[in-house]
């Protein structure tokens, strides 16, 4: 694996949150934790690229790419709250079974502070590539 690899997950790491931003400005709250997870998925994928220099698992638990990274033991329990809290934002957004009852629960107030732990845990994290 080369730096390209590592960049390009960065870069679409980058996208989606840019997306959450969006998705924030135009109202759609449920879809501001689920592009921040998948933000933080990708950047956890660089950091598994460039510490093991191969192909990055194809799973979407943020906690298991921690450890497959080998950086858990980096992370305070709070980052690890927040990193279990946008788990389910992941399989809430995807399936419409949940959508009904995760558009009730997300609210704009809620929407914001999931996408300013997400940036601040990606800022930290990026600075580990």
């Amino acid at each position: 694996m080369e730096d390209e690899d590592v960049l390009y997950w960065i870069e679409i790491s980058e996208y989606d949150l840019k997306v959450a931003e969006g998705m924030l400005e135009k109202g759609y709250y449920i879809y501001v934790g689920f592009m921040c997870h998948q933000s933080i998925e990708k950047l956890l994928k660089a950091i598994y690229v460039k510490n093991n220099n191969k192909t990055p698992p194809y799973i979407h638990k943020l906690d298991r790419l921690i450890e497959e990274a080998g950086i858990r033991f980096q992370f305070t329990e709070k980052e690890l709250s927040f990193v279990d809290e946008l788990t389910p934002l992941n399989i809430q957004a995807r399936y419409p079974v949940y959508k009904d009852s995760i558009y009730k629960l997300v609210s704009k107030n809620q929407a914001d502070d999931i996408l300013q732990k997400t940036k601040g845990l990606w800022k930290w994290l990026r600075e580990k590539i």
